[in-house]
């Protein structure tokens, strides 16, 4: 009877062992914290406009829509790329590309014409923008 109960007694231990090396433990997986990149734009007194030739804050681009950093939109794609951007007016161009000076009098831009000084996020947005007229 006790062989009995000692056989069954190490199955057990031996089960509790096996299940013990199979539990998944010690130090828990690490990921790593996003990257955040602040930006330090100032933004323009007013909102003036600028010519095309008169381009100061940095490149001409043509930009589907333009949104301030403070705006629901503006707010929800720095957030997204990791951007901080500290004047909640800096005005951001929202997929742009360049527009070359050969291109102003021909094709021109159909949508919103900026300069920005930021223009380093690969199109997608464009920090510290200035309406252009063309």
């Amino acid at each position: 009877m006790f062989s009995r109960i000692s056989t069954a007694t190490f199955y057990a231990f031996s089960a509790f062992a096996i299940l013990a090396a199979a539990t998944p433990g010690g130090q828990p997986t690490t990921t790593t914290p996003p990257t955040t990149t602040t930006v330090t734009v100032t933004a323009p007194a007013t909102t003036t406009t600028e010519t095309a030739g008169q381009c100061t804050t940095g490149e001409l681009q043509c930009c589907s829509s333009t949104e301030t950093a403070g705006s629901d939109t503006g707010v929800d794609l720095l957030g997204l790329l990791g951007i901080v951007v500290e004047d909640v007016d800096v005005l951001l161009g929202i997929t742009c590309s360049p527009i070359t000076v050969i291109g102003i009098g021909s094709s021109g831009c159909a949508a919103n014409a900026v300069c920005c000084e930021d223009n380093a996020w690969g199109g997608l947005i464009s920090i510290g923008c200035v309406p252009v007229s063309l």
